[in-house]
């Protein structure tokens, strides 16, 4: 599991999907739901920490752009988190798997980031509720491939290129893992030896990740997830059905 956080650390900070990757092995070696979802959360957060201040301290992000959208990611975050723990951990082990079906078919198809900016579609007023509450939401109850959903929202709607809107997505992620990440411990659904050794592991990952930001390392990495994935959802449906 060490190993996998490194791994979904270095990825995740180029094409943002590092969840997908962590949370069906976490599940695969038989965490309940719950606190696979927790464990991810934490670990999760100390790598994206790692690629938001790399980013920033080279200049690749403005914050004061970010700010209304930050709070609304925090209340969606906040909604979805409480709302994920509501839940049994027998539906949770049904719907999970369909959940990561769906995530890897829309990796599968969703459109490649280009190296230009373009034209934006939609004013920053208009998409921090709508991209950032709505992602924000799903983060907090599910999470994995969010930072692909908000790096082709900043694309397709801002017009942003490649590297931005990667830089973008970080502190967005951050802050949604964050409050889901205080929450979850509230609760007590951490398994803490396995986060923090695989937090550890992230940090590295992220680092060596974000300065590697290239379109032809997102273009390699995207089938990878998209098969894994699928491959953990059967074994899961499987798994459940006997």
């Amino acid at each position: 599991m060490i190993l996998v956080a490194f791994v979904a650390g270095f990825i995740s900070s180029i094409a943002g999907a590092g969840g997908a990757i962590v949370l069906p092995v976490l599940l695969w070696v038989g965490l309940p739901p719950l606190n696979a979802l927790a464990t991810n959360k934490f670990q999760s957060v100390f790598g994206t920490l790692s690629s938001t201040v790399n980013f920033f301290r080279k200049g690749h992000i403005n914050l004061n752009v970010l700010k209304p959208a930050l709070c609304y990611a925090f209340i969606g975050s906040l909604i979805g988190t409480f709302a994920v723990q509501q839940i049994s951990s027998d539906f949770l082990s049904i719907v999970i798997p369909y959940l990561l079906i769906i995530l890897a078919l829309y990796m599968l198809f969703s459109p490649t980031i280009k190296d230009d900016d373009s034209i934006a579609k939609m004013s920053m007023k208009t998409f921090s509720p709508i991209v950032g509450g709505g992602i924000g939401l799903y983060g907090g109850f599910f999470g994995p491939g969010m930072g692909s959903f908000f790096a082709i929202a900043f694309a397709s709607l801002q017009g942003f290129n490649m590297r931005k809107a990667t830089a973008y997505t970080k502190p967005l992620v951050l802050i949604v893992n964050s409050t889901s990440m205080v929450i979850f411990i509230w609760g007590g659904h951490v398994i803490w030896g396995l986060a923090i050794a695989m937090a550890a592991a992230q940090v590295v990952g992220a680092r060596l990740g974000s300065n590697l930001v290239i379109q032809r390392g997102t273009a390699l990495i995207k089938p990878m997830i998209v098969i894994m994935t699928l491959i953990i959802a059967v074994k899961l449906i499987i798994q459940n059905g006997s």
